[in-house]
């Protein structure tokens, strides 16, 4: 349970023990602060389980924007549209998905959130609206929002659990066999000189300058991995001396930060403004 990631994380840091801790750091930021100071002062290495920082796909998109072929970024488009099961589900033991904390952008949101900051950067900026028109629960089944990166590039970003799509990491990668594989993408970088689908990493751009000039696509293959196996590996290699988290207590602060602020941004009408 997220209530018990810093209580735990505190005693893995008092006995001296790095620690594989799952997202989210804790369930609001001051508490998760507090976890990564605590971390940093004992020198105790904290990596943050959000797997999708060890994917090939991931990775390679990321290795694209920058590599400079792409330009300035100047957009970014995130979908994460899916469909849970309506039977079962929400029901029964399960029924605290119908309340407070069990919506989409507390529950699902922090992944993409954690993509998009992986790929392009800080979010400086949110302003968000949430819906519940699908099922009428006391939480969110839809969210929409607007989003300005520390590098002046613009994304937006939709999210919902009740639509029935093709447009989500789970059915685009591949990567986890639990879920149908579309041939599909769910995110999109564009800048100045290129843009990039993800995960299926097609690279598009102009031969000449800009629109009047014919626009192709490379595509790029990425052999298949386990992003789990793989954050275990790096996880050894922490524990080890051998390498430093990839994602640390801190990195995985702000990720949680950003995600917060998309509640608070839909709650209040207002931007909220990331330090």
């Amino acid at each position: 349970p997220n209530q018990l990631h810093v209580p735990h994380g505190m005693a893995a840091v008092r006995a001296g023990v790095p620690m594989l801790l799952e997202k989210p750091v804790a369930d609001d930021v001051d508490s998760a602060l507090a976890l990564a100071t605590a971390a940093e002062q004992a020198r105790v290495p904290i990596l943050v389980g959000h797997h999708r920082r060890h994917s090939a796909l991931i990775r390679r998109a990321r290795d694209v924007i920058a590599s400079g072929r792409l330009g300035q970024v100047v957009a970014v488009n995130g979908l994460c549209w899916f469909r849970k099961p309506s039977k079962d589900y929400f029901e029964g033991k399960n029924a605290w998905r119908r309340e407070p904390g069990g919506g989409v952008v507390l529950i699902n949101l922090i992944h993409v959130i954690d993509d998009l900051r992986n790929l392009c950067g800080d979010v400086v900026s949110v302003q968000a609206a949430e819906s519940n028109a699908a099922r009428g629960f006391a939480v969110e089944d839809t969210a929409a929002m607007i989003l300005r990166f520390a590098n002046g590039a613009l994304g937006t970003l939709t999210i919902s659990d009740a639509a029935a799509a093709p447009w989500s990491w789970e059915l685009t990668s591949g990567e986890n066999k639990a879920y149908p594989q579309t041939d599909q993408f769910c995110y999109m970088v564009a800048g100045t000189e290129g843009s990039v689908t993800v995960p299926r990493l097609d690279v598009w751009r102009h031969s000449g300058d800009g629109w009047w000039t014919p626009i192709q696509s490379e595509r790029t293959i990425v052999p298949e991995q386990d992003p789990l196996t793989l954050q275990m590996r790096h996880f050894v290699d922490v524990v080890r001396g051998e390498a430093e988290p990839i994602l640390n207590g801190r990195e995985g602060t702000r990720t949680l930060e950003t995600t917060l602020a998309v509640k608070r941004a839909a709650a209040s009408g207002q931007a909220v403004q990331l330090a």
